[in-house]
């Protein structure tokens, strides 16, 4: 048997595939993207193999990251419960994608995924692994009695990893745990499962990677340019970028001025809430930025038509529906709105807020010779007609009221 195990080298994904390996008695394969985590990736290779991996795959997955799953999500506006910007969400289906093709490659009997039975990331793993290779197995061990029986917690782990050898330096000191990609970082577990904690209290500002704590940031705002092309940015300040150096810049700014932290209660795909703090500061640059740009460019009831579907395009990409129909026919209709959606946004950064400070348009559907309150110089208006739309609108109001009573609806 030969399995492909999605592996980072830690503790977790180490104890994993030497139990894989054994309880399996397969060959093992492991996999490693680099989605912008930035964790030390070398040396990877020996300790894989000291592990038990017969060959490992360390891919930098980075500009497809973003091209592919970042950029489109940020076309729709996407953001998960009015807070969250889904960024360990939308890395899982480019991280299972790429394990899927490597194990077809290799001719592997399953993947393996080191996912933990109460979270969403096994939900979205197993669900792009259904649509893009239906017959391949999935090996949960988070989900094996056995395995949590012998692994109850951390400890066990780590006496598991001295017993057999296994080249992990692993502490029992971990007051919460962490993912990072090129879009944020989550905090999540240990003193986060405590809701009244403040995760931004001075006390705690060593726990942030990404971005200054926003009293912190400089005392003199930061003015940016962003360019868009079809809802893309694709320049900021006139040098054109690359969707990877775009991120990657608004990184550095957002969290130069302490932008895009977030501490929300969540609700799980599983069922349970879930208390998680986060880091995104390129995005939340962008997602600003672009709904800018949308405000002079995009037509009203469209614009109405695709925020309808914002909710529920966030939460396909929530709950692993990435490669879902319904989630392709969502983003033919958002690649459609965003065909006139170029320009400049002018944005000012400023102890942890966005703040416009303009936006102009080859697009523009913003005329200000038709929107002025002085006398309109093109005629377009005539304010007469305002008084026949009112009428026709509130004609089932009175109706209404004539016949239930205005009372009614106190």
């Amino acid at each position: 048997m030969k399995i492909l195990l999605a592996y980072s080298g830690g503790l977790d994904t180490s104890v994993l595939l030497s139990w894989i390996k054994n309880k399996y008695n397969a060959e093992m394969i492991a996999f490693c993207a680099n989605v912008g985590q930035e964790e030390e990736l070398s040396g990877l290779e020996e300790k894989s193999k000291k592990t038990g991996a017969s060959k490992i795959y360390i891919e930098d997955l980075q500009e497809e990251f973003a091209r592919d799953f970042i950029f489109p999500m940020m076309q729709a506006d996407a953001i998960y419960e009015g807070q969250y910007y889904l960024g360990t969400s939308i890395a899982r289906p480019l991280i299972a994608k790429r394990m899927v093709e490597i194990a077809k490659a290799e001719g592997c009997d399953a993947i393996a995924h080191g996912a933990t039975g109460k979270g969403n990331d096994q939900v979205r793993f197993e669900l792009a692994a259904a649509a893009l290779a239906p017959d391949l197995k999935v090996i949960a061990p988070w989900r094996d009695d056995s395995f949590r029986a012998q692994f109850p917690g951390r400890k066990e782990m780590i006496d598991y990893c001295v017993a057999q050898g296994l080249p992990v330096e692993a502490s029992m000191k971990k007051p919460y745990s962490m993912d990072r990609n090129l879009l944020h970082i989550s905090y999540e577990a240990g003193i986060m499962e405590d809701p009244w904690f403040d995760a931004f209290c001075p006390e705690n500002k060593a726990m942030f990677k990404l971005s200054v704590a926003p009293e912190d940031a400089p005392n003199t705002p930061e003015y940016i340019e962003l360019e868009f092309e079809k809802g893309n940015c694709v320049a900021i300040d006139g040098k054109k970028m690359t969707p990877l150096q775009v991120m990657q810049t608004l990184n550095k700014l957002g969290g130069k001025h302490g932008i895009g932290r977030v501490d929300m209660v969540e609700n799980r795909f599983v069922g349970m809430k879930s208390r998680g703090v986060y880091e995104t500061p390129g995005g939340a640059i962008l997602f600003f930025a672009h709904r800018q740009m949308e405000s002079i460019t995009m037509d009203r009831d469209t614009m109405h038509l695709r925020d309808s579907l914002i909710p529920k395009y966030a939460e396909l990409v929530y709950n692993g529906f990435w490669y879902a129909p319904e989630r392709l026919a969502l983003q033919a209709l958002v690649t459609e709105t965003q065909k006139n959606v170029n320009g400049v946004v002018r944005v000012k950064l400023y102890k942890g807020s966005c703040y416009v400070a303009g936006r102009k348009s080859p697009n523009s559907l913003y005329n200000p010779q038709i929107a002025t309150m002085e006398a309109d110089p093109t005629n377009a208006y005539d304010q007469d007609d305002a008084s026949g739309f009112i009428h026709l609108n509130a004609l089932r109001l009175k109706v209404n009221a004539h016949v239930n009573g205005p009372k009614n609806m106190m």
